[in-house]
């Protein structure tokens, strides 16, 4: 029996990996361009399907029914067999209202602007009405009427939003770290969804957590469904609490873990040991800005300056960050440009590996030029490194017992 995902552009779908965690069929990636689809359904060479874009509300003219809460949001993204009839639902519902309730994110009452007016969006309005919120407001590149409601351009968005839910592709895998807005032009805001789970974390949710505003990615709101579904394709109605055993493991599978800290505190030594161990690719951040440059780092240093160092280095922090599966060693200073630690944390575990100053290495680092010039640096950094991490290593020797207490970290 035949379960998969119907879509035109899958290359960077988890849902293979999320519904094979459940260990009850294997399940297999259809990226069809539109002309193959109506052959495909028409076959019924399946069981099940989940349907994602372009194809959310084309499938529903090959469907014996359509399932009430399906046919009332406008879109399917699951199609499932029942007593021989082909069904089409909406699973993306209830994956939404599972983010939402995880990230303690309430609509009752609340003033809701929704980015981008396509499928995910019918969903997301469907689930904020029935949440009870005061009033929604649907932001388009090209506005129309939505619902009965004249929708309003990104140019026009409503500074009083208390909720706000991102419903674009704006942000996602290659586009990382693209936005329409910023959280700073909403200062009522207590609440952000965004429905991008490649990367984990977007611009716009790292900006969230930055201000304590309670938020969630993609990620919840795609297991949730996905668990839902299954439910579906099966006929079992114990799968969703599944849910969160597959996040975290999602979570351990693909996140990246990056090591910060000075200059010597022994990031790349752990970083390569820790990658074999794991099974992961082991990148050095400043070996990579070495090969962009063509010369050594003393050298960029000597002829470029400092300035164009940090160019190099912002520029393979958002190569390796929109990455997968990565143990990445960083440079000491990589986190002077905060832009850096957003690239680096949309898909990274930060480790503040934090080795005494006296222990530090200095050989062929060109900042590091004695012990005064490594407390200088350290009294800047230092708070950099315990504001951005997301746990700290201390590296007091023997190595072999910081590497272990290194693997106990990213379990």
């Amino acid at each position: 029996m035949i379960y998969g995902l119907l879509g035109e552009h899958l290359s960077h779908s988890f849902s293979k990996i999320i519904h094979e965690k459940l260990r009850l069929y294997s399940y297999e990636l259809f990226p069809l361009p539109p002309e193959q689809i109506g052959d495909f359904l028409q076959s019924r060479n399946f069981a099940g399907l989940n349907v994602t874009i372009p194809y959310k509300t084309e499938v529903a003219k090959y469907c014996d029914i359509v399932d009430p809460e399906a046919g009332a949001i406008g879109a399917i993204n699951t199609l499932y067999f029942k007593d021989g009839l082909l069904h089409g639902a909406n699973t993306d519902y209830h994956g939404l209202s599972y983010a939402a309730s995880r990230a303690g994110i309430s609509f009752s009452g609340k003033k809701v602007l929704v980015l981008g007016g396509g499928g995910t969006s019918r969903t997301a309005r469907a689930l904020i009405r029935d949440l009870g919120a005061s009033e929604i407001v649907v932001a388009e590149r090209n506005p129309t009427t939505i619902d009965g409601v004249d929708s309003v351009s990104f140019g026009g968005l409503p500074r009083d939003a208390q909720i706000i839910v991102n419903t674009t592709p704006v942000g996602m895998f290659p586009g990382n770290l693209e936005t329409i807005i910023h959280l700073a032009d909403f200062p009522s805001c207590d609440g952000v969804l965004d429905v991008i789970y490649n990367p984990f974390s977007t611009a716009l949710v790292l900006e969230a957590q930055e201000k304590g505003i309670p938020c969630s990615g993609g990620l919840p709101m795609l297991v949730a469904q996905a668990t839902r579904s299954a439910e579906l394709f099966t006929g079992r109605s114990n799968l969703q609490q599944e849910t969160e055993r597959i996040i975290k493991e999602l979570e351990g599978l693909l996140q990246n873990i990056v090591l910060i800290g000075m200059p010597g505190s022994g990031k790349s030594s752990f970083g390569k040991k820790l990658a074999k161990k794991i099974g992961r690719t082991f990148v050095d951040l400043d070996k990579e800005i070495i090969k962009l440059a063509g010369k050594s780092i003393p050298d960029i240093f000597q002829q470029d300056g400092e300035p164009t160092f940090r160019a190099l280095e912002n520029e393979v922090a958002k190569e390796f960050g929109k990455q997968n599966r990565l143990v990445i060693a960083t440079g000491g200073g990589i986190l002077l440009n905060p832009q850096n630690a957003i690239a680096l944390k949309q898909n990274g575990k930060l480790i503040f590996v934090d080795r005494p100053l006296t222990r530090l290495a200095t050989d062929g680092r060109p900042l590091s030029t004695g012990q005064k010039a490594l407390a200088e640096m350290e009294k800047t950094r230092r708070p950099l490194y315990e504001k951005y991490k997301d746990a700290t290593l201390l590296n007091e020797g023997p190595f072999i017992n910081v590497l272990a207490a290194l693997e106990n970290l990213v379990k």
